[in-house]
Parts: C-alpha cells; structure tokens; sequence
C-alpha cells in the first residue's frame, strides 16, 4: 500500500490486506540499505494470522520516495509521521539493526503508542567500522561486498537458502545494489551517530524481547548486553549458527520468536 508521509510518497508491503482497524498491528522496520522485502515471511504470517501488518519502506528505500534520513531520531520521527498517516495509534514494533535503534527511539519517545517491542541483530550503541564509513561514503561497490561478508554466518557464506531457488548472498547484494547513491552512508551515520541508546532503553515502558545471531559479527550478542540490563522487561533468543541477516539464515526461527513473544505479551486476544 502506498500513503503519504511529509508530503512524499511512501510504501509499506500489508501481504496485500487492507489495513483493519480492530486488529493489533505489528509494524516491521528494515535496516541498512535494506527494504520491506526482507521481512516478506514474517509481514506475511502475521498479516494471515489476526494482525495488521505493515513492513515499511522508510525513506529513500524501496519504493518510498525522498532521501535517506541521516540520524535515528529524524527516522523516529517519520515513523510516528508514518503511524499517524495510516492511522495506527498503537502497535509492535519488530527492527532489524537500524531499524531496531529506530524501533528503540520510537518506543522510549512514545511509550503510550508502542505495545511491544522486537529489536533483531541489535546494538547498542550500534558503532560502525570505519572502513565502511569510509568505502559508503564513496559509494564504493566494495562496501556492498564487505557487508555481505560481515552480515552472513560461515554456514551461509557456502551458498543455499531456505527458500528454494533463491541465493541468500546474492539477494542480498542485488537488494542493496538497488539503494541510489548515498543511502548506505546516510543509514550508517545514523547509526554510529546515535549515542542515546541506553537512556532510551530505560524510557522503554513496552516488553522487549531481543533476537540475536551467535554468528553475528555487525551486532555480536555481547553488544546488546547493556541495553537488555537497562531493559525494565525483556527476554532475548540467541540464535545459534546465525548471523547479521537473521531472517533470510534463519526466518523460521525469527518467527517462531516474535509469535512466542506477541503470544506472551499482548493484553487483548487477536
């Protein structure tokens, strides 16, 4: 479905369901020069199963026009903007790496209006290595390419996927291949620029629950060690064998996780 978010034009994949009112909604939030077709299985169990469902496409990503916000706070923001439009007054909020810092400012600065919150592949603070300051600050292809490396396991750096027919790598690339010039720095500045991380998780009022690769080496487990202590409520999954990109190396069990979690969670039945 498409709405209008600050005058521009802006995307979120619904599993193509129109948007229900008297349903919980759960909204997902991809990361770095990622979009909503990341979380395709997960938008789309929910969206079949009692929930209104919206994987966005936050700006200049995907199909949702305008360019890349620089900083988690201006994308908090437009997430609010984006809630307001569709006339979402509260929901889950499920963010994979910038987006779970996006998920997390969004949740501490509007506590009435988040119900839950999924941090996926997180940090906190989320510190970006220079090298890939450096290269996406160029435009360098070769920032792509030593993401794709960090972002994936051992195991799925030889190739396969759970979806049959498709290749997990290079999905990947061509999906960041697709980010105009610019965006890949954009998103990481966001993220290595944001230092509020602690003081907003101990604003959080909502249950957290976070989901973390063994493998991870963007977001290694023991990076997000602080933010679940600020935590006032919060479980974590750690994923073994996993890395950075957790729903395509192991979306059954990123699934399995946030239904257990909205299953325990939620005050009203679906």
């Amino acid at each position: 479905m498409f709405t209008t978010v600050a005058g521009r034009k802006t995307y979120a994949y619904t599993a193509n369901k129109p948007l229900d009112s008297s349903l919980p909604a759960i909204v997902f939030v991809h990361g770095a020069a990622n979009d909503h077709s990341v979380w395709s299985l997960q938008s789309r169990y929910f969206a079949y199963h009692g929930w209104s469902a919206l994987a966005v496409d936050l700006p200049g990503h995907g199909r949702s026009e305008g360019a890349a916000l620089d900083s988690i706070t201006a994308l908090a923001q437009w997430l609010v903007a984006f809630l307001d439009a569709v006339n979402v007054t509260q929901c889950y909020i499920v963010g994979h790496s910038m987006g779970s810092l996006v998920g997390l400012e969004t949740a501490a600065r509007h506590p009435s209006r988040v119900n839950g919150l999924a941090l996926v592949g997180t940090a906190v603070p989320m510190q970006v290595s220079d090298v890939l300051l450096k290269t996406s600050a160029a435009n360098d292809h070769l920032a792509y390419e030593l993401i794709n490396t960090f972002a994936h396991s051992p195991r799925a750096q030889l190739g396969g996927n759970r979806v049959p027919g498709a290749w997990m790598l290079g999905n990947n690339m061509r999906l960041m291949e697709r980010s105009a010039n610019g965006t890949l720095y954009a998103d990481f500045s966001a993220c290595n620029d944001y230092k509020d991380g602690l003081d907003a998780a101990k604003k959080v009022q909502c249950p957290v629950l976070m989901i973390l690769g063994q493998r991870d080496l963007m977001t290694p487990p023991r990076a997000a060690s602080q933010a679940a202590g600020s935590f006032s409520e919060v479980r974590t999954v750690i994923l073994e064998g996993a890395g950075h990109s957790l729903m395509s190396e192991q979306p059954d069990a990123v699934l399995d996780a946030l239904i257990g979690f909205v299953d325990t969670t939620r005050t009203t039945p679906a």
